[in-house]
């Protein structure tokens, strides 16, 4: 039995798609906040319990029987998610699971400026202490590439902070490794990381979109301070704000820059590269 954590929201989702085409959906087991959501899980032979990792209890009988937890970081800003992590680890090893693995974060090192890096360092010094085998998959950023890029199509400019190079990644093939690892009998000890293999800048990405689109897109570098501030103006929250500066902060300072061969490996194929994922951005 493999059970998986946050299956109705995107990466936890996919992961279970791709879980059900390599294993029988009867060795296959979800924890969500509201098992309605996950119905088109259940109606495939999916276990599926209610569970979240501010309810302990909740969450062991969520677990129970599972051979593999798979822990999908939580990310509300303003709740504590190292002890509702911390949550999750005891309740997987209180069920039993042999491994656990948890959706860590490319870069999850002492020093880096982007915030969310300290909860995945605590997470997994917590996992390193619970007694029990444990992945930490540090993925590669995933996120929308509009969240990154700004409004360019509109602008004809990339006007952001000073960056560097990033491996930006593809959800679905993060997925689809997972899902590999999970059902695959190929252990992994400790830290991997999974990311496209090229990192590229916004210099980069805005020569890339020039190809692609056949018009000028300009690199403009913006002030931190400016660039919260317009944020701000947007109407973007100040925290919010500042927290995406961070990651900034954090790729131009190099703490993203290592594009590693494991993604491909477990695929089989070449990752999707920045490249393909600005070309879907701009056909989608």
């Amino acid at each position: 039995m493999i059970v998986v954590t946050g299956a109705t929201g995107g990466l936890g989702g996919a992961i279970v798609q791709y879980l059900l085409k390599r294993i029988p959906a009867d060795q296959i087991g979800v924890s969500v906040r509201d098992a309605a959501k996950a119905q088109h899980f259940a109606d495939r032979g999916v276990r599926v319990r209610q569970g979240s990792y501010e309810d302990p209890a909740a969450l062991r009988d969520s677990f129970a029987g599972a051979e593999q937890v798979l822990l999908v970081s939580g990310n509300d800003p303003a709740a504590d998610m190292v002890s509702l992590h911390r949550n999750a680890i005891e309740a997987a090893v209180a069920a039993g699971a042999r491994r656990i693995l948890y959706t860590s974060q490319q870069g999850a090192v002492p020093g880096n400026p982007y915030r969310p890096s300290d909860i995945h360092i605590a997470t997994e010094t917590i996992l390193g202490d619970s007694g029990v085998d444990w992945t930490a998959l540090r993925n590669g950023a995933y996120g929308p590439l509009d969240q990154v890029l700004g409004p360019w199509r509109r602008t004809g400019m990339i006007a952001q902070p000073e960056d560097g190079p990033v491996p930006y990644t593809d959800r679905a093939d993060i997925a689809e490794a997972t899902a590999v690892i999970l059902a695959g009998d190929r252990s992994f000890d400790g830290p991997v990381t999974l990311t496209a293999p090229t990192a590229v800048t916004f210099d980069d990405f805005a020569r890339i979109a020039a190809d692609l689109t056949g018009h000028t897109v300009e690199r403009v570098l913006v002030d931190d301070e400016q660039w919260v501030a317009d944020q701000i103006t947007i109407g973007v929250p100040e925290q919010a704000a500042r927290l995406m500066l961070t990651w900034y902060q954090g790729a131009r300072a190099g703490y993203f820059a290592e594009a590693g061969p494991l993604l491909a490996e477990l695929l089989g194929r070449e990752p999707r590269t920045a490249a393909d994922r600005l070309a879907a951005h701009i056909a989608a």
